[in-house]
């Protein structure tokens, strides 16, 4: 359990550090202001999507990690001496 507790953690820490670059570049990009509520929701949907495609992507990664790894064990099982 404290593995799965690291890997949260750390995924926190990640987008947590992913969000202040980005909301500092839509600010730039985009002029909105933290006073209006609007610019706030454009930021929180922005940074939304955001996440959603890099969540896609990270478990395309996995998936992808998934595949390999068992391919390569069941090799390795097939080139063991029994």
């Amino acid at each position: 359990m404290g593995k799965n507790r690291d890997l949260v953690s750390i995924l926190l820490l990640v987008i947590i550090g992913m969000f202040i670059p980005f909301l500092i570049s839509i600010i730039i990009t985009f002029g909105l202001d933290f006073s209006n509520v609007k610019d706030l929701l454009k930021i929180g949907t922005a940074f939304g999507y955001f996440l959603l495609i890099f969540g896609i992507e990270l478990f395309v990664v996995y998936l992808y990690y998934s595949i390999t790894n068992k391919i390569a064990s069941k090799k390795l099982d097939e080139y063991k001496p029994k």
